[in-house]
C-alpha cells in the first residue's frame, strides 16, 4: 500500500491512490491531517487547472509547499479532485 513519509512520519497511506504523470495522488481521507498546514501558494497546470498547496510539519521541522492538490480540477483531471501529491523530499513507498 502506498505511503507518503517525511522525517520518519507516515503522513498519508492508501491503497486507493490515483497515479497521474508518475505522481501518487492520495485521497483526502488518507491524510494524517496533523502534519498538514495550509499554504497560500498556488500554481497552474495547463491541463489539470489551479493547484493549491500544503506545507508539511513533523515535530519542529517544516517542509514548505511539499504537498499539492486540485480543489477544482479541469474535467480531464476530475479523478484527482482534492487528492494530494508530494515532492520536496517526501518519499512515496509502495
Amino acid at each position: 500500500m502506498p505511503k507518503a513519509i517525511w522525517e520518519g512520519a507516515t503522513i498519508a497511506e492508501s491503497d486507493k491512490t490515483v497515479v497521474v504523470e508518475g505522481n501518487h495522488y492520495f485521497p483526502p481521507e488518507s491524510l494524517n491531517r496533523q502534519y498538514f498546514k495550509p499554504s497560500s501558494t498556488t500554481t497552474t497546470c495547463p491541463w489539470k487547472g489551479k493547484a493549491s498547496y500544503y506545507s508539511v510539519q513533523v515535530g519542529t521541522k517544516t517542509n514548505p509547499d511539499a504537498a499539492w492538490y486540485y480543489p477544482n480540477p479541469s474535467k480531464a483531471a476530475a479523478q484527482i479532485k482534492d487528492h494530494v501529491a508530494f515532492w520536496r523530499g517526501v518519499k512515496v513507498e509502495n
